[in-house]
Parts: structure tokens; sequence; C-alpha cells
């Protein structure tokens, strides 16, 4: 029998769990007849899926924001960063590892979508995952669909993005959506429950994309030493809830992406990055 993975340890078994660890989960076939995405070895900008009113049935519904970029990052491609394969395939797995119902097309897929900020159907979305953040420059409409958003108890999720620049950029951004002096940015301790929903998350997660991982040898630091270290940040709303996750100076999003490139790079992340990706959206839609 395989070892548990060093970063999770599951905390509840769900319903249909034959198998010890989450390795083993994983690697078994997907669900419902869903396939895991692997680009076919192109990764090239595919165009977005608008979300249309059409798209929305109650199920969950991974929802990408789209953004302005105003600057460019190495290795970065703005809003479509790991688009549509994280987006596919953490979908795939949900629906494997939990009892969400996660929302199919016709072809029995996931039906993922992008929703520009200031859509109307942001309001629709269970969460909203964005990455590549520190590119980012919200417009005046942008800012305030995102207040009116958390006002109404969303959640936002952004990653893959680093170094301190990035920081700074994302921050001020962030800073014109929920006052710092009003909703300060906090670090997420590794007792935070969003780590725990349903796995044992023991250690914060760095990984690099696989295409550094792979050219630099094994560093998870895409940007030297100005990576590190690897920050897990949050803004809270006055009842201590969960707002806004800030995932800085990792790449989460490209375990779930690059899952079926790469056995080594699958069974030295992926386990892990799914069990923060899980534990993270179960959080956003019970709190």
């Amino acid at each position: 029998m395989s070892q548990p993975h060093p970063h999770v340890r599951p905390i509840r078994l769900v319903p249909w769990v034959g198998c010890a660890t989450l390795v083993c989960l994983l690697v078994g076939s997907a669900a419902f007849g869903q396939r895991i995405w692997t680009g076919g070895g192109r990764f090239t900008r595919t165009p977005p899926k608008i979300a249309t009113l059409g798209d929305f049935d109650g199920s969950f519904l991974y929802c990408r924001g789209l953004y302005r970029s105003r600057y460019r990052e190495m290795g970065g491609q703005g809003w479509g960063t790991d688009y549509p394969g994280a987006d596919n395939n953490f979908s795939v797995r949900l629906a494997e590892l939990t009892t969400v119902r996660v929302r199919l097309n016709e072809n029995r897929q996931p039906n993922t979508v992008v929703v520009p900020l200031s859509d109307p159907l942001l309001f629709r979305c269970p969460m909203l995952f964005m990455e590549d953040v520190g590119t980012a420059e919200l417009t005046e409409a942008d800012v305030t669909a995102l207040q009116a958003f958390f006002a109404k108890g969303g959640f936002l999720w952004v990653d893959d993005f680093w170094g301190s620049e990035a920081w700074k950029r994302w921050a001020t951004q962030i800073g014109r959506v929920l006052s710092p002096d009003e909703f300060p940015i906090v670090d997420v301790p590794i007792e935070h429950p969003i780590l725990h929903t349903l796995y044992d998350v023991k250690s914060f997660l760095q990984v690099s994309s696989i295409q550094f991982w792979y050219q630099s040898g094994g560093s998870v630091l895409e940007r030297g030493p100005d990576s590190m270290p690897v920050h897990y940040r949050g803004i809270e709303d006055s009842h201590g809830r969960l707002m806004v996750l800030m995932t800085h100076n990792t790449d989460v999003a490209d375990t779930w992406e690059r899952e079926g490139e790469s056995q080594e790079y699958f069974n030295r992340f992926s386990p892990a990055g799914y069990a923060i990706g899980v534990n993270v959206v179960l959080y956003a839609l019970t709190h």
C-alpha cells in the first residue's frame, strides 16, 4: 500500500472511498465519464467561455474572473493563466472526492465559465477564482461589483502570483475593493478551518509551474529569493469569515492543470494541491 502524502491526511471519508490515500483516489478513473484535460502537449491561449444565464442551475460551477492586465509577468498569461485545464480538472476531481454536484455540459464534462468582474452573473457564482493577479488593474466598475459581491457573502481565491512587486500591486488593487483600514490582510494560520474542511493539510504547499520545476532541476522558487516565503493570506469580514484567500509565491492551480502531463509532478504536488482546493471550496460553500 502506498504511504500517505506528507502534506495531507483525510479527516473524513467521502461515501465511496475504497482506498486509503488521496493519491490512490486521484489515480483512479474519472467519475461520471469525465476526462482529465491534458492539453495534448500544446498549451496555447484558449478564448474565454463567457458565462451566460443558462450556465447556472444551482450546481457548482467553476467561475474564473476576467480582468484587464496592466503589467506582464514572466510565465503568466493574465486572467487566462492555467486556463482551461485547471478549471476542468479541478471540477472533475471535486466531483470525485466529494458529494458536491458539479455542473456538467452535454458531453458530461464540467461546464466551467469565465465571468467579467462587472457582469451581474458574478452574483450567481458559488465562488470566484483568479490567477496572476499581480498583473491586474481593476476598473471602477470591477471595484463596485466586487464590493457588492463580498457584501452578499461572496468568496474569492487568488493564486499563482509571485514576488514582492506582484504582491504590492495586488494589495493595492484589492485595497480599493476592501479598505485595509476596515478589512486588513492577515496571515492564514495552518490551523485555520479552511485548511481542514475535509482534508487535514499539514503544511503550506509551495509549488512552481511544471515548466519551471523541470527547467530548474526541481526548484519551486519561480522568482528566486524574492519567492520566499510562501504566503497564505486572507481578508475576513466583520464576523471572522474569510472572504478572500490569497496564495502567493505558489501555483496551486498548476497541480490541477498539469496532472495528466507528468506522473512525477503529479505524485509530488497534485494530491496536496487537490486537498487544498477541495478544502477551500467546501469552506466557501459552507461559510
